[in-house]
């Protein structure tokens, strides 16, 4: 199992960097080349989610990128710093404003306007196996595709 970490902090400039570097290893690991494009655009937006949730939170730790090969799957887990709702790091971390309005999930709450939401549901458009979690120490999403191994052959 080959795996690269990617560590870059809560800027919209360095998601860029993930997308690039996310596609150079998914083609590494055999994913088929017409999905390329979908693991870029999928890389992006969670990225992206994890940049917004990091700077509307005020998190300076940086935003997580784990990119694995296994023998028949290549997945990537996109990681942010905001822990779960009713835990005593979240309510740590959130600004005392912000504390009194949360209603529901923060990875849910944390744009008023549907942005966070959009965006997974994007990811879910194009990625076959994608699970979203979060605990006390922030929330993951995990993304995966078959890669050439995974394949059978006629």
């Amino acid at each position: 199992m080959a795996t690269v970490e990617l560590r870059f902090s809560a800027q919209p400039e360095h998601v860029r960097t993930a997308r690039l570097v996310a596609a150079a290893v998914a083609r590494r690991a055999g994913v088929d080349e017409a999905v390329l494009d979908e693991v870029r655009l999928a890389v992006g937006e969670a990225c992206s989610r994890a940049v917004g949730l990091h700077r509307s939170h005020g998190i300076t730790e940086p935003v997580r990128v784990v990119l694995t090969e296994e023998e028949k799957v290549f997945s990537i887990e996109v990681g942010d710093g905001v822990p779960a709702p009713g835990t005593t790091a979240a309510a740590e971390n959130t600004p005392v404003s912000r504390r009194a309005a949360l209603a529901g999930d923060l990875h849910e709450a944390d744009t008023g306007d549907g942005e966070d939401e959009m965006g997974l549901a994007v990811i879910s458009g194009l990625v076959d196996d994608v699970q979203v979690t979060s605990d006390d120490h922030g929330g993951v999403i995990r993304m995966s595709w078959p890669t050439a191994s995974a394949v059978a052959l006629p």
